[in-house]
């Protein structure tokens, strides 16, 4: 072994290696690819730490200056690649390496510019890894080794085509060393394709999962779960603990739950951003906090040295993923216990994932409060406090209270306080019941209304801990609470009523300026909560159903006799739908169109004029042998074919014969059809009355060619009824 990495791990305390570091450190091995297998915890970091110094540093005991990076090292999540930077920092900071790590979360210029400084190691996530070169950040020329941590866990999660784009952009003449707690067959294809002869490690230790963790399997009620885990963490009193969630959701539930009960948690989950995550487990770290609330992104590769609790308030997914989260404790020699908190609904799933992972657990029910409390006396007789002197500055003091106070008194002051520090173990139902039954009788009561409701956001579970916390309270001193929708009503123990007014003060407000009020009687309130009595939305009771006639169901029976439509009178009879395909007259067309009332231009038409006698909508040739219609002077007219009218200020043009009433001022140029084709007037475009019969839909983009004005009844290129228009836009001469 390399002379610098021995006295970094002297330095550390290793005095001797675990099985799978001795296994890769084997000298028949330095230059060969691993696929390596062994159980979490059994320090594989530091292994393949070990495995690649030979590779990196050849005959010497120091790095030279840092330029491109020579070893790759890639992680699935965050947190395990802070983690395996700072394994590597500590094994490679005697021979003078500089770590560098790309991560998400964090500033990419950051990392560029630490790229850039020059790097002997680079430890990254496959995602931001694969933005760096793609960006061209980093030179991959040098590579000598790549380690993929977690292999099995980056393929889950997806990162199978980045961890190809890696691989293929790294030299060829490289070391790939993958480590694995399990070699699916993924991985074994993987292996295949980027490794050259690789050599298979499987240490003896994993026929036996986690030889230092306790596996219990905890029957509880199906309402009892969360209540469970507290008096799991309350039995055991873990320096570090993590419950684990399969969602984020559940998350921030626990936490928020475990906070009010004055448990000292932190949250772990992909929605935090790496800040908020970091923090999480420094503090974990620190002694500040002793339980995390997790999902599945911790399950990984994360160490804490003080963990001694696993709680999986969800059952996992699959028997991996239950030996990652197991894995987070008993590490390195520790002992740890590993708790499945399992409904009877679940139990199938349980007794199959403990069968897939090869464990044999202890099923018992969950700790009671009668145990927690047992539990709590132990701890605290064996406490190192009671052989301590008394120190120097309370003699003084320690002689007030044995002169004042008796044994009796003092004992059972000690308890309360020592008590009072810890959250209230909960009584649990028998996990076998199947008995739902309702509360026993609170007792003799006094309710309140609180000023706050649905629209403020208040619920049952809010409202609890606060007047708790305000009031002086416990859970048992409160009854029903019935969330309105501008205020609240709460059920408060006679006996703890006078309590709970000291405590709020005479202004009697709470949290958010809420207002507390002391009701003479109790509100009339059914269980649901909703007002008594028949409000303005009450419908009532729904009216029964009128019975099937039997010609409903039976087609050969007959049916009633319709009775006669009552008639309806002219003023309430319904207007009768009109037709826009056609215009529509009062009289028959023989008689010629009328009006009831006049809708022509006086001063724009001559007296005597109405408009076309025709109203079809295509332009068809008279019929051999009809008469032209008359001029307004009487005269017949000699034109054969019916006119296409365009309608301008004087009146219609057509393309025969002028007329009197379509005609233009005198003094124009009469028209002249050219070559037979129908007049096309000027600045009309294709569409219009002057265009050919197809024409109108040739230009339906035109808004004048299909706009009809109110009332005007006609079809888009039929004749119009006046001198304004039906379907045409009304042309003025200048």
């Amino acid at each position: 072994m390399i002379q610098t990495i021995a006295n970094a791990l002297e330095a550390q305390g290793y005095e001797t290696l675990t099985a799978v570091q001795e296994a890769v450190t084997d000298p028949a091995l330095e230059q060969a690819d691993l696929l390596v297998s062994a159980q979490t915890g059994s320090g594989k970091t530091v292994a393949f730490g070990l495995a690649i110094a030979p590779t990196l540093l050849g005959d010497d005991t120091h790095f030279g200056p840092a330029g491109s990076p020579l070893a790759l090292i890639i992680a699935p999540t965050r947190e395990l690649a802070m983690q395996v930077s700072r394994e590597l920092s500590w094994l490679y900071g005697k021979a003078g390496a500089i770590v560098t790590t790309c991560v998400g979360g964090m500033d990419q210029r950051t990392e560029r510019r630490a790229l850039d400084r020059g790097a002997h190691v680079v430890v990254a996530t496959p995602g931001r890894l694969c933005d760096h070169i793609k960006r061209s950040n980093i030179d991959l020329g040098d590579i000598r080794a790549v380690v993929l941590d977690e292999a099995d866990e980056m393929l889950d999660l997806g990162f199978r085509d980045e961890l190809e784009f890696i691989l293929s952009e790294a030299p060829s003449e490289r070391r790939t060393l993958m480590f694995s707690a399990t070699v699916p067959a993924a991985i074994a294809k993987l292996a295949k394709s980027y490794q050259k002869d690789a050599k298979r490690i499987e240490t003896v230790s994993e026929a036996k999962q986690h030889a230092d963790i306790e596996y219990r399997a905890l029957n509880v009620h199906p309402r009892d779960t969360e209540n469970a885990i507290i008096n799991v963490l309350r039995f055991y009193e873990a320096k570090n603990a993590i419950v684990f969630c399969n969602t984020r959701a559940a998350v921030a539930r626990l936490t928020t739950k475990f906070t009010n009960r004055g448990f000292s948690v932190v949250a772990l989950s992909g929605e935090l951003s790496q800040s908020e995550r970091t923090n999480a487990l420094q503090a974990l770290r620190d002694g500040r906090a002793r339980v995390c609330i997790a999902t599945d992104v911790a399950a990984r590769g994360i160490d804490l040295p003080n963990l001694e609790l696993v709680i999986h308030a969800d059952l996992p997914s699959n028997s991996d993923t239950l030996l990652h989260r197991s894995g987070r404790t008993g590490r390195a020699g520790r002992k740890g216990v590993s708790a499945m908190i399992v409904p009877p609904k679940m139990k199938s799933k349980a007794n199959r994932l403990l069968g897939g992972a090869k464990l044999r657990v202890e099923w018992a029910a969950a700790p009671t409060a009668a145990e927690v409390n047992a539990a709590d006396e132990e701890r605290l007789l064996g406490d190192p406090a009671w052989a301590a002197a008394i120190p120097d500055d309370a003699e003084t003091f320690v002689a007030r209270l044995i002169e004042q106070f008796s044994p009796e008194q003092l004992a059972t002051a000690f308890v309360n306080l020592y008590r009072a520090r810890a959250s209230a173990p909960e009584d649990l139902t028998d996990p076998g019941s199947t008995d739902d039954r309702p509360r026993p009788s609170f007792g003799p009561s006094v309710w309140y209304s609180v000023s706050t409701g649905r629209t403020s956001g208040a619920e049952p579970r809010t409202l609890l801990p606060m007047l708790c916390r305000m009031g002086d309270l416990t859970k048992d001193d409160i009854g029903a609470i019935r969330v309105q929708q501008d205020h609240s009503f709460v059920e408060i123990l006679e006996s703890s009523a006078q309590k709970f007014a000291n405590a709020l003060g005479p202004d009697m407000k709470v949290e958010d300026g809420a207002i507390v009020t002391k009701l003479d009687q109790p509100p009339n309130l059914p269980r649901g909560g909703k007002p008594a009595g028949r409000g303005p939305n009450d419908r009532g009771p729904k009216p029964a159903a009128k019975p099937y006639r039997k010609s409903n169901y039976d087609p050969d029976a007959p049916s009633a006799p319709r009775q006669p439509r009552a008639p309806v009178a002219a003023a309430e009879a319904p207007r009768a739908e009109v037709s826009h395909d056609k215009p529509q007259y009062d009289k028959p067309k023989a008689d010629g169109p009328k009006f009831d009332k006049p809708k022509y231009d006086k001063a724009a038409k001559p007296k005597g004029e109405r408009p076309p006698k025709s109203h079809k909508t295509e332009r068809t040739p008279m019929k051999p042998g009809a008469k032209p219609k008359p001029k307004s002077s009487g005269e017949p007219s000699s034109a054969k074919p019916k006119a296409k009218a365009v309608w301008k200020k004087d009146g219609p043009k057509t393309d025969g014969p002028k007329t009197e009433w379509g005609g233009k001022p005198k003094g124009d140029k009469p028209f002249k059809p050219k070559g037979g084709k129908p007049f096309k007037p000027r600045g009309e475009g294709t569409g219009g009355a002057g265009g050919t019969e197809t024409s109108t839909y040739k230009r339906a983009a035109d808004p004048s060619k299909r706009f009809t004005p109110p009332g005007k009844i006609g079809k888009q290129g039929g004749k119009p009824k006046n001198n304004k228009g039906g379907a045409t836009t009304p042309r003025r001469d200048k």
